[in-house]
């Protein structure tokens, strides 16, 4: 039976789509941070540059870019207009905007209406399972037409989850038949390199053998692409074969596609043996969300929440580098939802000696 697994930490719930012990989807949710894919903004138009084929917007938090194509030529610089996200800010660069028909009315730019957070999206994909928790107030920041399906539980992951989720977050991953694939993100597109490893050992000069090893490992390699979120272009390398014979993966590379609800799809192989993948870019990907100064203060206010459940109403102190106090100083959520469990606020020093993702945790 599939289940949304909701895993509670201050700041972040981490949604687990899981049918039995095998992870389906995975999501991050940070309300004091959301991505902002589906927000509906009054925006004002900064600048239109034709060269680059859009606009630039002024948004509440944020600027945005609006292509061409969405009636630029319609509007002018200062004009407020009704724009949606339709691309979350990513790999450098601002969320990308689409036009919304209508009165913006009078008044500065600001968010008129957000989109659905990532338990809602993955809930409404999965509509009849269950939700469960472990965090009672969770509920509560949910859509009513949700709240029924949400159940408390003490752990909602198994060991197996909890290891397939960790497993997200390293570069190199096993897969079946011994073959091993590392990711490689560069802010242009996605490599990914298959090993043969142990499934080649002892019968190199097998292309029948290496073939069956590939063609193994196409489908968890695809799944984790879904999973990690990976997104844009992206180049796989099979192992072994000769580059004239990896267009023989092409029905293994489709099928496992054709799973995915974003509906990627293979452009075919370079002249290299290079299979293209397109797969499009909405919200940013796992290795950008793991990454960064929010992502560590978020860690050190999850071990804090961990020790406060081990000695209740025993807060530490926090020292921070530079990037990580000012990313919980903009995250009010986190901090809230820590004092919540603690009984009282964490308080936060800036430690000049600290890198700027840094953090320690200081025990009276």
């Amino acid at each position: 039976m599939i289940r949304l697994l909701a895993a509670c930490m201050p700041g972040e719930i981490r949604i687990a789509v899981a049918d039995g012990e095998r992870l389906l989807d995975y999501a991050l949710w940070r309300p004091g941070a959301p991505d902002g894919v589906g927000d509906l903004h009054r925006g004002r138009v900064q600048s239109v540059l034709p060269a680059l084929g859009g606009a630039f917007v002024a948004l509440a938090d944020s600027i945005g870019f609006l292509p061409s194509r969405e009636g630029v030529a319609r509007v002018g610089d200062g004009d407020r207009i009704l724009v949606r996200v339709v691309r979350s800010a990513q790999g450098g660069k601002g969320p990308r905007l689409a036009r919304v028909d209508g009165d913006p009315g009078d008044g500065p730019v600001a968010l008129l209406q957000p989109g659905p957070d990532p338990l809602t999206r993955l809930a409404a994909f999965h509509a009849d399972a269950p939700i469960l928790a472990d965090d009672p107030g969770l509920a509560a920041t949910l859509p009513p037409s949700l709240r029924a399906r949400v159940t408390r539980e003490t752990t909602v992951w198994s060991p197996s989850i909890a290891q397939q989720v960790d497993d997200l977050a390293q570069t190199e991953i096993a897969l079946p038949g011994g073959m091993r694939a590392s990711f490689h993100p560069t802010p242009a597109l996605v490599a990914i390199d298959l090993d043969g490893g142990s499934s080649s050992a002892g019968r190199a000069a097998k292309p029948v053998a290496q073939l069956a090893a590939n063609r193994a490992a196409i489908g968890p390699l695809l799944h984790q692409m879904r999973l990690r979120n990976l997104s844009g272009a992206i180049l796989i390398d099979p192992a072994g074969l000769p580059a004239k014979k990896r267009a023989a993966l092409t029905v293994e590379i489709e099928a496992a596609l054709a799973n995915d609800p974003l509906r990627p799809r293979l452009l075919g192989f370079t002249r290299l043996g290079l299979a293209e993948i397109v797969r499009a870019r909405i919200h940013p990907p796992l290795h950008e969300l793991l990454a960064g100064p929010h992502a560590a203060g978020l860690a050190a206010l999850a071990e804090a929440a961990r020790l406060v459940a081990a000695a209740p109403h025993r807060l530490p102190d926090l020292s921070a580098g530079l990037g990580v106090a000012a990313a919980l100083e903009r995250d009010g959520f986190a901090r809230e939802a820590l004092a919540r469990r603690a009984g009282r606020p964490i308080s936060i020093r800036i430690d000049p000696s600290l890198p700027p993702n840094g953090w320690k945790l200081d025990h009276a």
